[in-house]
């Protein structure tokens, strides 16, 4: 799909008009654009009102709220209303209900309660598409498609009659023999072989939840081909309607979904959802912790970006969020409305759509909150979203400017969802991770993710001088090569305890650990363990430092030619290698044998000398956020006190505020929750 760019800095709404009595509708407009906001998304849980009942189609409801918004000179973003089946569908045909994992169909009444492989529910999806696309796809208003609502969005396993026929096709294609299958599997543990394809499944509630974990990979596969090839049916469609220039896309990212794969098949740019608070756990209010609070919020930007580098926010927030069922979280204090949308520009979005315009007074989601409140009036939300747009549009040069990183994560979702399926890989996999960020934040040191997969090639990698692929443990021939490529080549590449040790199955290999990637380590893993609650906290010394080896420890033996970095200070192998340095080429392979901590991962980042790139540039404290873009041989920096107190920064050369135009040099003082965002030069 070609890639769809921003042509400008562009603010928008989430908006529902099947929730507002009509009088409401063109005040609604002309206040929202009076705010700033030209662009709008509606319709994705529209269906009974596009459909009444099956086979009948009325549009003229949309067609008038459409009428209104090409009158106002409003946007639409048009969802496709496939995220909720009218009760029709469902009581017509309960095949197309998602179940438990016992069985049991869910009912009518909640959302994304469908599955995707149901041959009548793609039928009918696909006729209310056609339906949308035939009638509204060179409606002048219309700019762009949201296909479904986030797909994969807080239920993301499938469990019905036909999600099971829908895997037996799944493996047949991909094993062709049942005896392949039995193979990949490990069928012969446990005495799971399998005799006949029709006693093949979807996961089960099985004994002490023993599930077979390679079976469950393949799983997360298969619902991962599952939701894509449900959004590129839409696509497909969308694509005969709509006008030259309209954009499609959908709005991630969730769990069991290759979104990069997602994206080449099916759309033009990505967009995500962004909700900070949630990084509180919806239960206390903002306030100062070791775990970065909403300012961790950033990593899952990160991630977007790694999709589409020039993103949308659909669904930005703007109020307390909360369910009538469950959840609760304070409201944005003043100022975090355009801290948070400001976090999602630094890392890339170039549309900011907050959600919603006007809190639902009635329904589920009537503690979802919005810009304005139930009773319609102005309100200190409203005064900031008009306030962030005169911001925004400040930052005209920075649309589809690039983020400038100092290093490179790696991951692939291999590796995510065998995590997943294997308590022992999650463990590890989620503290490095979640280290390597807090680490990267604390120290303004900014990475890119980039995924291994298909189609990686050298040049990708070669423009980070340093790489962190922290626990590979499903690793082929191919990613080996490619990076051992790139470490000849010159690159520093960083591995974590677990690497290499199984094959793309996730079966273990009989080979000496760590597997594939043993010449690029030039150690070899005999011993390994947790490390226990029944002694103190494993330690090792680096070049005098006392650094924690957290979680789980591999012991290293360096082969010939490999130089010992690191040794465990206690446990029962105290005096053994911790971390070692392999040279290879013009590049070097540094082999820790340890999950990462924060503190391990700042001080490679010394080692390496990716440590704070811009020091010369800025000095600020560790808890303020500082995020460098470039444009056109320009770059410009983004300041953001996630803090309610003031912080003082220091600009070690003239800047310009984009705010306000003025030359700013030397000490500098962030407002509680403050941001600013400077061009350097």
């Amino acid at each position: 799909m070609q890639r769809y760019m921003w042509p400008e800095m562009t603010m928008g709404v989430c908006y529902y008009p099947e929730h507002w009595p009509r009088v409401l509708w063109e005040s609604d407009l002309d206040r929202m654009k009076e705010a700033g906001i030209s662009m709008i998304r509606i319709a994705e849980f529209a269906w009974s009102k596009f459909e009444p009942e099956e086979g009948v189609f009325t549009f003229a409801f949309f067609d008038e709220f459409l009428e209104l918004c090409g009158k106002k000179g409003m946007k639409v973003i048009l969802g496709t209303p496939t995220a909720t089946p009218p009760a029709w569908l469902t009581q017509n045909y309960p095949e197309v209900l998602n179940c438990t994992m016992e069985g049991v169909p869910y009912r009518h009444g909640g959302r994304r309660h469908y599955n995707y492989n149901a041959p009548k529910y793609r039928e009918l999806c696909a006729r209310i598409v056609e339906e949308l696309a035939r009638h509204y796809g060179q409606h002048p208003a219309v700019a762009g498609w949201q296909i479904d609502n986030e797909l994969n969005c807080e239920i993301c396993e499938f469990y019905s009659e036909a999600d099971a026929e829908a895997f037996r096709i799944f493996l047949r294609e991909k094993y062709r023999t049942l005896d392949g299958l039995n193979e990949a599997w490990g069928t012969v543990f446990w005495n799971q072989t399998y005799t006949d394809w029709s006693q093949v499944d979807v996961p089960r509630q099985v004994a002490n939840q023993g599930w077979n974990p390679h079976m469950r990979l393949d799983y997360y596969r298969f619902i991962s081909h599952s939701a894509r090839a449900f959004c590129k049916m839409q696509s497909e469609i969308l694509e005969k309607y709509k006008k030259p220039g309209d954009f499609i896309t959908t709005n991630g990212i969730f769990g069991n979904l290759d979104n990069h794969q997602m994206m080449e098949e099916s759309l033009n740019t990505y967009m995500y959802d962004s909700y900070p608070s949630f990084a509180f756990g919806l239960d206390r209010s903002p306030r100062e912790s070791d775990d970065l609070n909403d300012r961790k919020w950033t990593r899952n930007l990160i991630e977007t970006r790694s999709v589409c580098p020039h993103f949308g926010i659909m669904e930005q927030q703007s109020g307390a969020n909360g369910w009538a069922t469950r959840m609760e979280g304070p409201a944005p204090r003043p100022g975090q409305l355009t801290l948070w949308a400001m976090q999602s520009v630094a890392q890339g979005a170039d549309l900011i759509s907050f959600f919603r315009w006007r809190t639902c007074t009635f329904g589920t989601e009537m503690y979802w909150h919005g810009i304005l409140d139930y009773d319609n009036r102005d309100n200190r939300k409203l005064a900031e979203v008009k306030d962030f747009y005169g911001k925004l549009r400040t930052l005209a040069p920075l649309c589809g400017a690039e983020n400038i990183a100092a290093f490179g994560l790696l991951k692939d979702y291999d590796n995510v969802w065998d995590a997943q399926a294997d308590v022992w890989h999650e463990r590890i996999a989620w503290k490095s991770e979640s280290e390597i960020f807090c680490a990267s934040e604390l120290c303004h040191t900014p990475y890119d993710i980039i995924y291994v997969r298909e189609g990686l090639t050298l040049d990708a990698l070669r423009k980070y001088p340093v790489l962190f692929y922290p626990h590979p443990m499903l690793m082929d021939e191919e990613r080996a090569a490619l990076l051992k490529q790139y470490v000849e080549e010159g690159g520093t590449l960083i591995l974590g305890c677990r690497a290499g040790t199984k094959d793309m199955q996730g079966r273990f290999v009989m080979l000496p650990q760590p597997g594939l990637l043993r010449e690029l380590t030039g150690t070899d893993v005999r011993d390994f363990t947790f490390t226990s609650p029944n002694e103190d906290a494993v330690k090792m010394d680096w070049d005098g430092q006392e650094l924690e080896a957290p979680v789980f420890n591999d012991i290293l033996e360096p082969l010939a030619g490999t130089k010992v970095l690191a040794c465990y200070r206690n446990s029962y192998y105290a005096g053994k290698a911790s971390m070692t340095e392999r040279r290879l080429g013009a590049g070097r392979t540094i082999h820790y044998g340890g999950a990462f901590s924060r503190e391990l991962a700042e001080e490679l980042f010394r080692y390496t000398g990716i440590y704070e790139p811009f020091s010369s540039e800025l000095e600020a404290p560790r808890d303020v956020q500082i995020v460098w873009r470039e444009k056109d041989g320009r770059r410009y920096c983004f300041v953001l006190n996630f803090m309610d107190a003031k912080r003082e920064i220091r600009l070690k050369r003239p800047m310009r505020l984009l705010y306000t135009g003025e030359r700013c040099d030397g000490t500098q003082t962030l407002p509680p929750f403050g941001t600013a965002v400077y061009e350097v030069g």
